[in-house]
């Protein structure tokens, strides 16, 4: 039964851990009864879900919030943004109806209940130190279907990181319960899922909390019973907590795919004390992950620029990454936020050097990868197929390659595939970043 004559739209912004939290609102006010529509043009009502995490992503969210209110759009603002900057953003949108931060998505019915009962009434329900609490009654509705949906395992963050503002957006780390992850994830088979994409803040980290001892392997290990899920990735682990019981997982789960995502941020030892990251031998522990790990995938993410970096801490970075030829690697400019300890730090280094520097460490990983895709060429690998478009187009992607941040596998077949199948694919050619196949 509809609730209301009001139809709701959600603008969602941001990473795969606020694409989870959007679901799960639009699930709740499905449940109370409230239209969905997809198309914000026919929204009276549209929920915009924000990231804070740099300034770049703020100015989306905000591009966003101006749209909607000169479109004449009742706007509920929710996520890190408000969260942030709760009272700035009162007033520079005072048209806003209501802003939810963090860990207040599970009130999102209550709050649009109430706007549309008093169109003059202003609704603010941001916990001052928020905690998570994942709504486990709520029926996520999908925005997007695909063969893959991800599942956010915890929340929250227990790192101090020099140049992050997570914590204090989204609180302590917050594991769920295995049982209720493990649920999720038939509930998702029986959709259709055919992999699921396990993230958290620090997905390392999970059941510290809840265990007393981090539980991840644990949890892979349940989750590799489910029958109907093919594949298991992994996202956003930590490198001091990927121990050996871990690494026995990853090999040893066969529905867990041979692709580690670790963003290790630097590797200069000086550096990475600097930034408040693990100082470990990096070098050591890539080589037991290749060696333990039969033919894994290695993603990483850099930050080039962090205060105090030298033209010698750079090329350490450099050839750091010329020798470990990273599979998959994303490099990114400090970005200075306010509230981190990063912020007021001496020696910033001007957008100038840091534009330079990213753009000499990506050139370096665009060749690498490269020659990481020429040594496929001939060579048989699984994929699952994400679509087959008008023209006959099959669109995959290899266990190499997480949706949406990697690259893609092109196949030519007479044959139309199943989306979500996994087949094995014959590499004939590539380019910088994607592969070509035939079945």
């Amino acid at each position: 039964m509809k609730n209301n004559k009001f139809k709701i739209a959600l603008i969602n912004h941001g990473c795969a851990k606020n694409l989870v939290d959007s679901e799960l609102m639009l699930g709740i006010l499905a449940q109370n009864g409230y239209e969905i529509t997809l198309d914000d043009s026919k929204a009276d009502i549209v929920i915009i879900n924000t990231c804070s995490f740099i300034h770049d992503a703020e100015k989306e969210s905000v591009h966003s919030i101006i749209e909607m209110v000169n479109n004449g759009k009742k706007i509920i603002i929710t996520g890190c943004l408000p969260q942030k900057h709760k009272d700035e953003l009162k007033k520079a949108v005072p048209e806003a109806c209501a802003m939810l931060g963090t860990s207040d998505i599970s009130k999102i019915a209550d709050v649009v209940k109430e706007i549309t009962g008093d169109s003059s009434k202003y609704i603010c329900e941001i916990s001052e130190n928020p905690i998570f609490h994942y709504p486990e009654n709520a029926m996520r509705q999908q925005i997007t279907v695909g063969a893959s949906s991800y599942i956010k395992i915890a929340d929250g963050c227990n790192y101090k990181c020099g140049y992050c503002v997570i914590p204090q957006l989204r609180g302590p780390y917050s594991s769920r319960p295995i049982e209720k992850i493990v649920e999720e994830a038939k509930m998702l088979a029986q959709k259709g899922v055919s992999e699921i994409v396990l993230i958290a803040q620090d997905t390392t980290g999970y059941g510290i909390d809840l265990y007393k001892k981090p539980s991840l392997a644990k949890l892979l290990k349940e989750l590799n019973k489910i029958e109907e899920i093919n594949w298991i990735r992994v996202m956003y682990t930590y490198p001091s907590m990927f121990d050996d019981e871990l690494i026995d997982a990853f090999a040893n789960c066969e529905k867990v795919v041979k692709y580690v995502d670790i963003p290790l941020q630097h590797s200069h030892p000086e550096m990475l004390k600097a930034m408040k990251r693990p100082v470990m031998d990096y070098r050591a522990f890539i080589e037991k992950l290749r060696k333990k790990i039969k033919g894994v995938a290695i993603r990483t993410t850099f930050i080039v620029g962090y205060p105090g970096e030298t033209d010698e801490m750079f090329e350490d970075l450099y050839e750091f990454t010329k020798w470990a030829k990273f599979d998959k690697m994303g490099a990114f400019e400090f970005s200075r936020e306010k509230n981190t300890y990063a912020y007021s730090l001496p020696e910033q280094i001007p957008a100038k050097i840091k534009k330079q520097r990213k753009n000499k460490l990506m050139k370096l990983q665009k060749q690498i990868s490269r020659e990481i895709n020429e040594s496929f060429i001939g060579r048989q690998i699984p994929c699952i197929i994400e679509s087959v478009t008008s023209d006959g187009q099959v669109i995959a992607r290899s266990y190499r390659d997480a949706p949406e941040v990697d690259g893609l596998v092109y196949i030519q077949t007479d044959e139309i595939p199943v989306p979500g199948d996994i087949e094995t694919v014959t590499i004939t050619g590539c380019d910088d970043y994607d592969l070509y196949g035939e079945l």
